[in-house]
């Protein structure tokens, strides 16, 4: 059923009608009559955030290179629009068909974010799907599903899903189709696809699961029904050239959040910073060569026709041959006046031979990331960057003839003080100073530096997963202090923003299945799009804790102990809780770690893909 008559005269009620309607270039039609199964990618957010997304791109093409599959893209209507969905009785329905999503056999999300977990239950809802599991009953279709970085602890939203994807999905995506395609075909009901499917590594079914709880309220144990994985495991692409690249994108209508081509070119970080969780989800690093990356970035950028191009990873500038690779890309770039952006890079490898390729391009200020003001809390967190190296890498940049730069940090680190925060403006200032101090320094032209200030969440599968994070009262306490050091200098602006929204994505991020009823509960009370300032509301997602007995403390604000059972403890991405309690020890000392490249620290990778991340050559 194409809804095409009922949507059309809705647009102009609305802003931004393009994001609705489908019909981009580069989007996939196919004949429906020669298609086995069909595929709607949820993204829960707004399509501006959403067509934004490499991951999202990654998937489109995987499975819409199966001449028998088709993956259709869905996104969350903005306020305005689903009001008129709702009053007209209109379904949620994929851009590329403009068919109704619960016709079709997955519906699959990509999480990102925890703040975007209410959009799951409405997105469902508007799709006519019941948001629970359990009320899906026996037919096989659809299949409720998702993936992304925040499902290494899938256990808040475990009762909305079927199942999780863990880690990589490029192959595990098409084997859970292949087998949906071949069990239903054979008539098999919804339990026993779910059975079969957690026999795939990667596949997380959690109805299977029984989740017990302690009269303290942490959990007891998670066992799964006879025949099931006690653990399971995450998928990885091995040989990271061959992995699956778009050569095409889906070019939108209207402006989006990153609109431009974007090429990914590393895998996993070298780093081990203790308060990052992408660095140790996507172990074991694995980097693209120059030409490939050069090869697969010219494709895009004459299929789609844009005019940027930018740099996909957690460490641009960790790429062992990044000065090759730039010569590749300038070498079509420079011609083609394609802006080359390079985010992620670190101050500790930052050359005048990469300045000096980077003035090449059109480039705005440079941004780095000390994360801390003072060097004993960069060696807590196991930043491995000194003032030094910063110092340097700020005069590389003011003598090429920049004049701003852009500095992150973080507030509420484990041991944090109030001289590290004060210590934040302290260390701009000097970067002021020695900019004033550089003879070859534009002249004339004063320096600007911003100061970006987030505040710390704890999350899974990082050396701080045991910590807790600040309340709300410690948390104005730093920011005033800030506001205090920051005032009377021209030079140096600081940003932070109020932390409701953080500390209820730290309560989501290492929250159990209990929380399922919360999310439910805000929803059910109006929370959507819970990441935009303008729609959260705190105190909706209060009301619901209270309904369901349960406090934001205990799941934010509190100590874990090294013994105890976490609800993501049965789900393995391939880094041991030992080495993980073991660095916990070490930021306690403010010791660090050297970065993988320059010394293996048996974080457990190795142990799952029996060969090292970096051989000798």
């Amino acid at each position: 059923m194409n809804l095409f008559e009922q949507i059309e005269p809705l647009l102009l009620k609305v802003q931004k009608p393009a994001r609705y309607i489908g019909g981009e270039m580069g989007s996939i039609i196919k004949d429906k009559s020669q298609i086995k199964a069909r595929f709607a990618f949820c993204f829960p957010d707004r399509y501006d955030v959403g067509m934004s997304n490499l991951g999202m791109k990654i998937l489109y093409s995987c499975i819409n290179k199966r001449p028998e599959y088709w993956c259709e893209r869905v996104f969350a209507p903005d306020t305005d629009f689903e009001a008129l969905m709702r009053e007209h009785h209109l379904p949620l329905y994929a851009l590329e068909s403009l068919e109704p999503v619960k016709d079709f056999d997955f519906i699959g999300f990509t999480l990102g974010y925890e703040l975007c977990y209410t959009n799951i239950p409405n997105l469902l809802d508007l799709a006519g799907v019941p948001v629970w599991q359990k009320d899906r009953g026996e037919s096989i279709a659809p299949i409720v599903c998702a993936g992304g970085s925040c499902v290494c602890n899938p256990e808040p939203i475990a009762d909305f899903f079927d199942l999780f994807f863990l880690g990589e999905g490029e192959e595990l995506d098409l084997e859970v189709m292949d087998l949906y395609v071949k069990m239903r075909d054979a008539g098999a009901t919804r339990s026993e696809f779910l059975r079969a499917a957690a026999q795939i590594e990667g596949v997380y079914v959690p109805s299977l699961y029984r989740v017990t709880y302690k009269e303290d309220g942490t959990v007891d144990a998670v066992t799964p029904e006879e025949g099931i994985p006690a653990t399971v495991r995450k998928r990885i692409i091995s040989d990271f050239d061959a992995v699956e690249v778009p050569e095409d994108f889906v070019v939108p209508f209207s402006e989006i959040v990153h609109d431009r081509a974007v090429t990914e070119v590393l895998r996993g970080c070298i780093r081990g910073c203790r308060f990052c969780q992408a660095g140790f989800l996507y172990r074991p690093f694995r980097e693209k060569s120059p030409e490939v990356i050069c090869e697969q970035a010219k494709t895009l950028i004459e299929n789609t026709g844009y005019d940027e191009l930018s740099l996909c990873s957690l460490s641009t500038s960790d790429h062992s041959r990044i000065e090759e690779m730039m010569d590749g890309l300038l070498t079509f770039t420079e011609n083609a006046h394609i802006n080359l952006s390079l985010p992620s890079l670190r101050v500790d490898n930052f050359s005048t031979g990469l300045m000096n390729r980077l003035r090449r391009v059109r480039s705005s200020g440079l941004t780095f990331a000390p994360e801390a003001g003072t060097q004993r809390m960069r060696d807590v967190i196991n930043k491995n960057v000194t003032e030094e190296e910063l110092m340097r890498t700020c005069k590389i940049a003011f003598d090429a003839g920049q004049t701003s730069v852009k500095l992150y940090f973080m507030m509420g680190l484990p041991t944090e003080t109030d001289d590290d925060i004060r210590g934040i403006i302290e260390l701009a200032q000097r970067v002021v100073d020695m900019y004033y101090e550089s003879e070859r320094r534009p002249k004339g032209k004063p320096v600007q530096i911003s100061c970006s200030v987030a505040t710390f969440v704890p999350k899974p599968f990082t050396p701080f997963e045991f910590h807790p994070q600040d309340t709300r009262e410690m948390i104005a306490h730093k920011q005033k202090i800030l506001e205090e050091a920051v005032s009377g200098h021209k030079r140096i602006r600081a940003s932070w923003h109020f932390p409701d929204s953080s500390i209820l994505e730290a309560v989501l991020a290492r929250g159990d299945r209990r929380l399922c009823q919360v999310i439910y509960g805000a929803w059910k009370r109006g929370a959507v799009f819970d990441a935009w300032s303008e729609h959260f509301r705190y105190d909706l997602w209060m009301e619901a804790f209270a309904e369901a007995g349960l406090n934001v403390e205990f799941y934010a604000n509190r100590e874990r102990s090294y013994d105890e059972v976490f609800p993501w403890d049965h789900i393995d991405y391939y880094v041991d809780k030992a080495f993980l309690i073991k660095e916990n020890e070490k930021a306690k000392q403010a010791a660090v770690t050297p970065h993988c490249r320059a010394k293996c620290a048996n974080c457990g990778v190795t142990k799952v893909t029996h060969k090292p991340c970096f051989p000798k050559s």
